[in-house]
């Protein structure tokens, strides 16, 4: 890592991208970058001191960057387009470019790592844990996939220390593209291998093989913590453990809603967690914390901190996030952007507000995911009661025939359902009679989070 002195990221606004350029950044490299679009996330690394470029030209980048190849290390992210013309750039004047992962992987080979896996959740559990080692005091380091509440960002440094190996990196571990394969962690958490990300895997079997081969990269004297049923024992020489809400090494017991919040014991081998009553709602996120706490246990933090840090986590941005919470109103934004994930947070909110009236607010994430997938997200919908339908968003890709949010809105089951624009949502909202309001997606939805929230706030509105 020493060999450079300038880092220039090439899709800098990604959550995983601008933690690392975050970790540049507080160890003395210049660090730089190139977004398409200018997010809060974009422009809260521009107040932090680095220099982003919203135009893909190569007349943009710091010239100090270019002056010499051989000092500038250039880290992207696979979502960035073949034609962008300053990679094409980088390519030609033979730049040192690695990938994020990659870079992710020099960083964690000499650090005790602690890799989060899976499908879905493992932003959330990666956090958790984070936060536990953190409420622990154990020295830890921390490249999550989304801003913590507890600390509002996406990368917590250790302290300084000449013992490198007493440091405990957490890290998600992200299948999309096989990013982490680069890295081969002590400890590791799979929390689902369901399919997705087909547009490069082909096939869910592919999806199964890269989630072996990554088990397989864990340390044979480390710990492989698993949701119950996932068929990855044999693929790891490591010790394996399970865990699920109702049964595994680790499992929930005497699990309930006390005001609106879910309350739990956790049920392990050495014994019994009583009573933790957690902020973040949502079963999906009590199995969260059962995998976080397993291996909380195994690095030998106490059963009074697990139950101290859970009840003092707040969770992560746009997961299951309040935006509004009043005896009336009731607005809940979630990154959810698969079928499963959808389903599984409106389960919680119906479990949390049994019999309220849902207005469901989604955009589809992908061309790709909509057409793979448009059976189980119009099942998952159909959970709401109002559902308004936001146009598919992009990311890296080209639109695909016949794949759009009207074949989408057509397979969905519920009466109450329009296809609407961002701007539509604005203007209908204080005209519709709203109970409980979720945002649900992974694309640019998140740009409507503030403006709703002011909408349902206003006391003018006919709500």
């Amino acid at each position: 890592m020493n060999d450079w002195k300038y880092i220039y990221f090439v899709g800098i606004g990604g959550i995983g991208m601008s933690a690392l350029a975050r970790w540049f950044k507080a160890n003395s490299f210049q660090v730089a970058g190139y977004d398409k679009t200018l997010t809060p996330l974009v422009q809260t690394l521009i107040s932090e001191g680095i220099p982003v470029n919203l135009e893909d030209e190569i007349e943009n980048i710091p010239a100090e960057f270019i002056a010499d190849p051989s000092q500038t290390l250039i880290v992207y992210t696979p979502a960035v387009p073949v034609q962008h013309k300053q990679m094409n750039y980088f390519r030609q004047e033979n730049f040192m470019i690695l990938k994020r992962s990659q870079v992710l992987g020099l960083l964690t080979k000499n650090l005790k790592t602690v890799g989060v896996a899976g499908t879905h959740g493992k932003t959330t559990t990666s956090s958790i844990v984070a936060h536990i080692l953190r409420y622990a005091d154990v020295n830890t380091t921390a490249f999550l996939g989304g801003i913590t509440q507890n600390y509002g960002t996406n990368l917590l440094l250790n302290a300084p220390t000449e013992n490198l190996s007493e440091v405990v990196c957490v890290v998600e571990a992200d299948e999309f593209d096989r990013s982490f394969l680069t890295l081969f962690p002590e400890i590791s958490i799979v929390t689902s291998t369901d399919a997705d990300h087909l547009d490069i895997y082909g096939k869910h079997e592919n999806v199964l093989e890269s989630f072996r081969e990554f088990v397989g990269q864990i340390d044979e004297d480390g710990a492989l913590f698993m949701k119950k049923g996932l068929d990855l024992a044999s693929s790891t020489k490591a010790k394996v453990f399970t865990y699920s809400l109702t049964e595994g090494d680790y499992h929930a017991d005497n699990v309930r809603i006390e005001n609106a919040r879910f309350v739990f014991d956790i049920v392990h081998p050495e014994g019994v967690i009583e009573n933790v009553a957690m902020k973040i709602p949502g079963y999906h996120n009590i199995e969260n914390s059962l995998a976080a706490s397993a291996v909380a246990l195994y690095l030998g933090v106490s059963s009074e901190n697990i139950k101290g840090a859970l009840e003092s986590y707040k969770g992560v941005k746009r997961r299951f996030e309040y935006q509004v919470e009043l005896p009336s109103k009731v607005y809940i934004d979630d990154y959810a952007h698969h079928p499963a994930e959808i389903e599984a947070f409106l389960s919680s909110v119906k479990a949390l507000y049994p019999g309220r009236h849902v207005t469901g607010i989604f955009q589809p994430h992908l061309f790709s995911r909509t057409r793979d997938f448009a059976d189980g997200f119009a099942e998952s919908l159909s959970m709401v009661d109002r559902l308004l339908l936001l146009e598919i968003y992009p990311a890296r890709e080209l639109p695909i025939e016949g794949v759009n949010s009207d074949m989408l809105l057509d397979k969905v089951t519920i009466a109450d359902k329009n296809l609407v624009t961002k701007k539509d949502v604005l203007d209908l909202l204080p005209k519709l009679n709203t109970d409980i309001v979720v945002t649900i997606g992974a694309g640019d939805i998140d740009t409507l989070v503030e403006p709703i929230k002011i909408l349902l706030q206003n006391p003018f509105s006919n709500n």
